[in-house]
């Protein structure tokens, strides 16, 4: 038996994982890169999404002035294009990132775990499809 160093003891083997430890995985750096992107995104979208709460409820007369021809007047002009498909692109990546995350970490089943991210997947691009399918083929001119 082996001697406590710092209160601690090393009788335990060494392989024994606690139940929620990670899978084996390859030794690439995609969770890493996705908690990065977690980090980075957020930030942004703190950015974005106080830019457009401020213009759209706090200037000009706020929420009274917001109907279509707003809309089709603002989506007129790349910027505001480029703003809001920003806005769908990074919060749709990063509430899917973290959803993700959630699968991995309560999913008991390889098999559930893979339809699970697989509909996380398709309904990801459907929506960013959609989305990116509006906001450039917008026409204020229907009739």
């Amino acid at each position: 038996m082996s001697a406590p160093v710092l209160g601690k003891s090393y009788d335990r083997p060494a392989s024994l994982d606690s139940p929620r430890s990670p899978r084996a995985r390859a030794n690439n750096n995609f969770e890493k890169y996705a908690w990065l992107f977690m980090r980075f995104s957020g930030l942004l979208l703190i950015i974005l999404v106080l830019g457009h709460m401020s213009i759209m409820l706090l200037l000009d007369g706020g929420v009274k002035r917001l109907n279509f021809g707003f809309v089709a007047g603002r989506w007129a002009s790349p910027f505001w294009q480029l703003w809001d498909l920003s806005m769908l692109w990074l919060a749709q990546l990063h509430g899917g990132n973290g959803l993700r995350t959630v699968i991995a970490d309560y999913s008991r089943k390889d098999s559930t775990r893979f339809w699970l991210n697989t509909l996380l997947a398709i309904s990801m691009i459907l929506i960013l499809a959609v989305g990116t399918y509006v906001i450039f083929t917008f026409d204020p001119n229907i009739s």
